[in-house]
């Protein structure tokens, strides 16, 4: 899981309210729809670190065959 960090946000009533309607139309969560929004907009200015990929896969050995 990944690591989440609380912090205070300080916002404007009108702001948290359209946020939470549009958090609402969308099935999302109020904090899950401000972080959506900050992702966006990350993205957006070219500021989103990219995601590292992930690791390769486990080789898987078969048993009973011999290398040749």
């Amino acid at each position: 899981m990944a690591l989440r960090k609380a912090f205070l946000l300080r916002i404007d009533p009108a702001v948290l309210e359209a946020v939470q309607r549009w958090a609402d139309d969308d099935l999302r969560s109020l904090n899950g729809q401000i972080e959506f929004l900050l992702r966006r907009s990350l993205a957006d200015a070219g500021r989103a670190r990219p995601k590292e990929p992930p690791p390769p896969a486990p080789q898987r050995v078969r048993k009973g065959k011999a290398d040749t």
